[in-house]
């Protein structure tokens, strides 16, 4: 496969429409465009539903950017639940030395998968 072949997995999303927001949503910020998949922190939403994200912290893409302060007045983010899962699991291991301190416990977080649908303004 050419260099001219090899595409990134926010190619044909960004052809398509070059909008892109940046939201924020469970303490953390995400930069989304139509058509995106992103995993967030777990959302008190159904499988199956649509929800609004209020928090857009700036509007880029075609001609200047619209940035917020802190956020842009009017402007939302839809989305699709598509799943509610579990996160991929870590290891926390405490040691101390010399002392025979140790500790290991797992974490797997509550995840929302969202599948961005629109970008509101």
């Amino acid at each position: 496969m050419s260099d001219s072949q090899k595409t990134s997995p926010g190619d044909s999303a960004e052809t398509a429409d070059s909008r892109y927001a940046i939201i924020a949503t469970g303490g953390k910020q995400y930069r989304v465009s139509v058509g995106d998949v992103i995993n967030v922190e777990r959302l008190d939403a159904e499988v199956g539903s649509s929800i609004t994200i209020g928090q857009v912290l700036m509007i880029g893409g075609d001609g200047a950017a619209q940035i917020g302060a802190p956020v842009v007045d009017g402007a939302s983010v839809s989305a699709d639940v598509v799943d509610a899962m579990r996160g991929e699991k870590i290891i926390v291991f405490k040691y101390k030395p010399k002392k025979r301190y140790r500790r290991r416990t797992g974490h797997r977080q509550a995840l929302t998968r969202l599948a961005i649908t629109s970008i509101n303004q």
